[in-house]
């Protein structure tokens, strides 16, 4: 049994605490199935970011969303506008909850991305042991990397 819960709070009518179960509910229209097919080297199921959002309902005044992942302590904040319609939740694999070793048990995943540090949406906004999400009015803490170093860093790590 998986007991990981992704907390969404923040600007929003409704702060969120969901589980696996919760995720496996949702309807069939914002499942998506083998994640794979947008983001190459990822795996897992997932629900579309916009149905978290419209659970959550932000309220007018948030206009950036921050993936948390403390288990790493590494945040991304980017504008709510931007990331709303290409986020996707992976919270399954093989009809499981999905593991730590990919990035589970929740992890955040865009269809659509620019290789790192050329836009707001690049490959480093794909976090994997998400455990939050923010809603806010200004931009929330990020700790992508700002040099070519650290990102040759924090990528090397990763594939260690």
């Amino acid at each position: 049994m998986n007991d990981a819960v992704l907390i969404v709070d923040g600007l929003v009518e409704a702060p969120l605490s969901l589980k696996f179960a919760d995720f496996a509910a949702m309807p069939d229209s914002v499942q998506v199935a083998d994640v794979s097919r947008f983001a190459s080297g990822k795996a897992g199921d997932a629900v579309t970011l916009e149905s978290i959002l419209a659970l959550a309902r932000p309220l007018p005044e948030a206009n950036h969303l921050t993936l948390h992942a403390n288990r790493d302590d590494f945040h991304v904040s980017v504008p709510l506008a931007d990331i709303r319609a290409v986020g996707l939740l992976v919270y399954r694999l093989a009809d499981a909850p999905l593991d730590v070793k990919k990035g589970g048990p929740f992890r955040l995943v865009l269809k659509d991305f620019t290789a790192c540090k050329t836009s707001e949406l690049d490959d480093c906004a794909n976090v994997k042991f998400l455990d939050r999400i923010e809603l806010s009015q200004r931009k929330g803490r990020d700790t992508r990397p700002l040099t070519a170093e650290e990102h040759a860093a924090l990528h090397a790590k990763e594939h260690a």
